[in-house]
């Protein structure tokens, strides 16, 4: 009988730095990987980001592989299996998605492969400043094998302690890494050995979100577009990212509740996304200021 070919499941909410984490293990893996981006949203945004690194790589795009997508994302397994018959798949999950539903329903749906682990990335700058966790992000933590407790720059030294014992509360069997920028070694991200214990609850989705596309040729100014995107309301709009072309230079564009940052990366046009309970209520002003930012 042939080995299960592993397959690891990243998850956690919108912005916290999964994709971050994926570069890093593209970036220093020593066996053959493929990999699975499940997103939100149509842009395919992480997509792009992660194609630059040399790796068999599929999208599913426009819903959750957990629910409305799973026959896609079986469809998608089985054919990397014989076309590139990988060491490992690695799957990024949407952040709305809840992965043990996913990883409770491989075993049968899928049994070439084996769940290897349920890693969940969680945005500790996010949970200094905003005290409640959301059901579905409390889903994510519950069945993780492993918590990445990420953004360790933007946590004060003090609260460290009390954001751990927020996760283990909630989940007290799974190891909890502290990080910045998703910096994790594979060898403690794989074989972290999956408890397959179905979750206490049922499915959640957290739905609120909904979600603005911004698309323009036009190079834009840098100064208008940072007061953009300080001006955002993280009430509006809790996550936003793409690709921005600026007079002076290219950048992938981050931003989450409130919080932004500009990465050089290449790009021909700007396109954006903005992701929040409240984004289609503000979508006219977006639009706008955007477009006032144009060269």
């Amino acid at each position: 009988m042939s080995a299960k070919t592993p397959l690891t499941l990243i998850a956690g909410p919108l912005g916290a730095g999964k994709t971050t984490l994926l570069r890093g293990i593209l970036a220093g893996a020593t066996e053959r990987l493929a990999v699975i981006v499940n997103e939100f949203g149509d842009l395919g945004v992480d997509s792009r980001v992660v194609r630059g690194e040399h790796v068999d790589l599929t999208e599913i795009d426009g819903g959750c592989v957990c629910c409305e997508l799973a026959g896609a994302f079986e469809e998608a397994v089985r054919e990397i299996l014989v076309e590139t018959a990988p060491e490992r798949i690695v799957v990024e999950t949407t952040g709305v998605a809840e992965p043990e539903a996913l990883a409770l329903d491989i075993p049968e749906s899928l049994p070439e492969t084996r769940v290897d682990g349920v890693i969940v990335v969680l945005d500790g700058d996010t949970m200094v400043r905003y005290a409640e966790l959301g059901a579905a992000t409390r889903m994510q933590i519950g069945p993780a094998d492993l918590l990445i407790l990420n953004k360790a720059d933007r946590i004060p030294p003090e609260r460290v302690d009390e954001l751990k014992g927020r996760l283990g509360a909630i989940n007290g069997r799974a190891p909890i890494i502290v990080t910045k920028r998703g910096r994790v070694g594979t060898q403690v991200l794989f074989g972290v050995a999956h408890d397959p214990t179905p979750p206490a609850s049922g499915h959640v989705h957290e739905p609120t979100h909904a979600r603005v596309v911004y698309e323009t040729d036009r190079a834009m100014r840098r100064e208008p577009f940072e007061r953009t995107a300080e001006a955002l309301d993280p009430k509006a709009v809790y996550r936003a990212k793409g690709f921005v072309k600026l007079i002076d230079g290219d950048y992938l564009f981050n931003y989450v509740g409130g919080r932004w940052e500009l990465e050089p990366f290449e790009t021909d046009r700007t396109q954006l996304e903005f992701i929040g309970p409240r984004v289609t209520a503000v979508e006219h002003e977006l639009v706008q200021a955007l477009e006032a930012c144009g060269s």
